[in-house]
């Protein structure tokens, strides 16, 4: 099946684009393609708001609603807003409209910092002159600029041969588009080297390493070449959780992985994530999680469509 040829009398880019993603993933779940750092997602029912890990990246919905939510706040978007995120964030994330005949479907496209670094060298943007530090989400205003760039992008999986070459070209336009939208701050201010969006981003990949040892915030903070009190007041700005949090928060996510997948018992999967009491991990593990551990195992293998930590939105 020709998939440009089938889109072709879309009523819209957003429908064009659910189609082409329909016709690549039939069933509910997340998706891989041959496209570098790009993924498909399909739902088919409302759900509840279930935990994630969302790298930098922007998430669009070509058919349906979906929330994002990162420290009490709800992020809603649908085809006409897309969702950003500028670093790796802990979140929940829901469906808001989905049926079995208007599935949500989407994409992830995974931000390339470097890519945008260096476009803001090469363009004429004034460097910023903010250095405020806004939260690690937002939502923008999609354009038919970007839409046409995405299109572009996904009418590549009908010419495989032309991937390698075409379409790191086509998401460098994409992350263009991004540093003209209404979202460039956010992503100028994790990109600026003498920033401290910058510097806390290079704090949450030491931490994403070391999760397991013990942290010293003030040591990580001289790491990153801030102050301690800085460090804390910005980081939470960004993150919305204190660096301990954010630790706890992979930690338990990482021993919620390894019961799941590797089958390991409780005690084994909180000594491996750093916990020296089983006791206290249990009981931390169900402050996130809403349950205990083993009763949340249990249900997640019990269940077929189990809600198993996601790395996307």
């Amino acid at each position: 099946m020709n998939m440009t040829t089938q889109h072709a009398t879309a009523t819209s880019p957003q429908e064009a684009l659910a189609q082409i993603i329909g016709a690549q993933v039939s069933k509910p779940g997340d998706f891989g393609t041959p496209i570098a750092g790009l993924g498909f997602f399909r739902r088919e029912h409302p759900s509840p708001p279930v935990v994630c890990m969302v790298e930098p990246s922007i998430i669009i919905v070509a058919r349906g609603e979906k929330q994002l939510w990162v420290g009490g706040e709800g992020y809603p978007y649908d085809t006409s807003r897309f969702l950003i995120t500028s670093l790796d964030l802990p979140a929940n994330s829901e469906v808001l409209a989905a049926s079995p005949e208007q599935p949500c479907v989407g994409l992830t496209l995974k931000l390339d910092l470097r890519m945008l670094a260096e476009l803001i060298a090469q363009s004429d943007l004034p460097p910023t002159r903010d250095r405020s530090v806004a939260k690690g989400v937002g939502i923008g205003s999609m354009t038919p600029a970007m839409l046409a760039s995405f299109g572009r992008l996904l009418a590549l999986l009908d010419e495989p041969e032309s991937i390698p070459v075409l379409a790191p070209l086509i998401q460098r336009e994409i992350h263009y588009r991004l540093l003209q939208s209404d979202q460039a701050s956010r992503l100028r201010q994790i990109t600026s080297v003498d920033g401290q969006g910058y510097r806390i981003a290079k704090a949450i990949d030491w931490l994403k390493l070391n999760y397991t040892s013990a942290l010293r915030v003030e040591e990580l903070a001289a790491r990153v070449q801030m102050s301690t009190p800085t460090f804390h007041h910005h980081f939470r700005q960004l993150t919305t959780m204190s660096p301990l949090q954010y630790q706890k928060w992979l930690r338990l996510n990482e021993a919620r992985r390894l019961m799941l997948n590797e089958h390991q018992d409780v005690s084994s999967a909180a000594f491996k994530v750093g916990y020296e009491s089983p006791s206290q991990f249990s009981r931390e593990y169900s402050r996130l999680f809403g349950v205990p551990p083993k009763r949340d195992i249990a249900v997640l293998r019990g269940n077929a469509n189990g809600t198993a930590t996601r790395k996307q939105s």
